[in-house]
Order: structure tokens, then C-alpha cells, then sequence
């Protein structure tokens, strides 16, 4: 299980969200760079990137954090928000993006996403509010049950998904395992936990599973409620 510590972009500072909601913007560093090298030294190799202000504009918004980031850590980095067209992706693997995320234009367009996954490193991001899919910055709630998404792209060659329960992102309530278990079990692929970790137990609880490849943590490491480092060994001892 990998654990993919995330830095949020909003206005260029790195914050984070309750719910999904823009006015609930905390700041947290004006320089995300830093950020993410601190998250290299803690012993990371994936740093998970939003760009908020691209999720809600549907472009890219961020470009001169993304681009600072990327010179100054050696992190594999994986980065959502807005991306709507293969443009928009061709730029940010240009810009040494390892892998981009595609969240509301594979409920829109699924076979866009499925062509994508022939040329680049797709993740499909699922957010969902009550089983259904969330899409425009969870802004918006579909008919679609995220279970079915998820099946959808079953053998498209995407590279993992990413379950979100927007009901529990920056709550500190506990990840949704069930949820993410479910997400896993329609799509039979590497499926990535995000959304209310709270604490090293959401950790031990997602590795008990032996089924959840990875996991986004946020708010629990900004807040002082997770150790990054005693996740990281643990995680690294559970390999062995």
C-alpha cells in the first residue's frame, strides 16, 4: 500500500478543504514546494496534487506551483483538477507529471478517458456524495452509482482509482473502508483510499484489508493528528 500525502492548490498556497466547500478554505503554507519536500524527506515517493482553482474552472489554474514543485522534489507526482481535454494532459506530462487524474469527465466521457489510458498514466478520481458520483468540484451530485463507474473501467488500462467520500473529506472522521472495498471489488484494479483518515488506525485498518493499494492523507498529517513518518515505517514494515 502506498501512501500519497496530498497538497491541495488554491490561489498558488497550498490549503485544505471541508467537504469539498471553496469557502472552507484553510491555508496552510504559501509555498507548496517546501511542502512537498518536506513530504520527500519524511521517506514519500508519490505526492498526490489537486489543483482546486482548475477543478472548478475546468483549466489549468496552478501552473507555476505545479512547476515549482516538480523542480525542487523527486517525488512521483500524481495531479487532478480541471483536466477536461488530452491538451491539458500532453502539457502536464511535459511538465514531468507522472500520472494525471481524471475525476468529472470519466462520468461525462468515459470513452475519452479509455483512449487517454492508450498514451498516458491515467487514474480515474470517483468522489461520491451518498454512493452517487460527485462531479464540477463535487459541486454537482449525478445519478450514477460510483460502484458502476468503477466498473466501467475495468479493463481500460487505467492505472488505479481513487474513491473519495466527499461526505468525509477534511472531517478527520475515519476513511470510508467499506466504500473503498466496494470501489475495488466492481473494478478489479488498484484502488486508492481518500477522505477522512484521521489517525495511524485508518492505516492499520486499510492494510488489514490486504485489498486497498493506496491511501491520500491530508487534513490528519496539516492538523497534527498522523505521524507521516510512523505511517510511512509502518506501511514499509508491513511489505516485509
Amino acid at each position: 500500500m502506498d501512501i500519497l500525502p496530498a497538497i491541495d492548490l488554491k490561489d498558488g498556497k497550498a490549503v485544505r478543504l471541508t467537504k469539498g466547500l471553496m469557502e472552507s478554505a484553510k491555508i496552510y503554507s504559501d509555498e507548496p514546494w517546501m511542502v512537498a519536500k518536506a513530504f520527500e524527506e519524511m521517506g514519500s515517493t508519490w505526492l498526490h496534487l489537486v489543483d482546486l482553482n482548475g477543478a472548478f474552472a475546468g483549466e489549468p489554474k496552478n501552473l507555476e506551483q505545479i512547476e515549482k514543485i516538480r523542480k525542487n522534489c523527486n517525488l512521483k507526482l500524481e495531479l487532478g483538477g480541471g483536466i477536461r481535454d488530452e491538451e491539458v494532459i500532453r502539457r502536464y506530462v511535459d511538465l514531468g507529471i507522472d500520472r494525471v487524474i481524471l475525476g468529472s469527465i470519466a462520468l461525462k466521457n468515459p470513452a475519452f478517458v479509455k483512449q487517454m489510458c492508450k498514451s498516458y498514466r491515467v487514474v480515474v478520481g470517483i468522489d461520491a456524495i451518498d454512493g452517487f458520483v460527485a462531479v464540477e468540484g463535487w459541486a454537482e451530485k449525478s445519478t450514477m452509482r460510483a460502484t458502476d463507474l468503477a466498473y466501467e473501467f475495468a479493463s481500460a488500462g487505467v492505472e488505479a482509482i481513487i474513491c473519495t467520500d466527499v461526505g468525509r473529506d477534511g472531517m478527520l472522521s475515519g476513511v470510508n473502508i467499506d466504500f473503498t472495498l466496494e470501489i475495488a471489488k466492481a473494478s478489479g484494479i488498484d484502488t486508492i483510499a481518500s477522505g477522512g483518515v484521521k489517525d495511524i488506525e485508518d492505516i492499520k485498518a486499510l492494510l488489514e484489508t490486504k485489498r486497498v493499494s493506496g491511501v491520500i492523507i491530508g487534513k490528519a498529517f496539516y492538523e497534527g493528528k498522523l505521524d507521516l513518518v510512523e505511517a510511512f515505517e509502518l506501511v514499509s514494515s508491513s511489505r516485509h
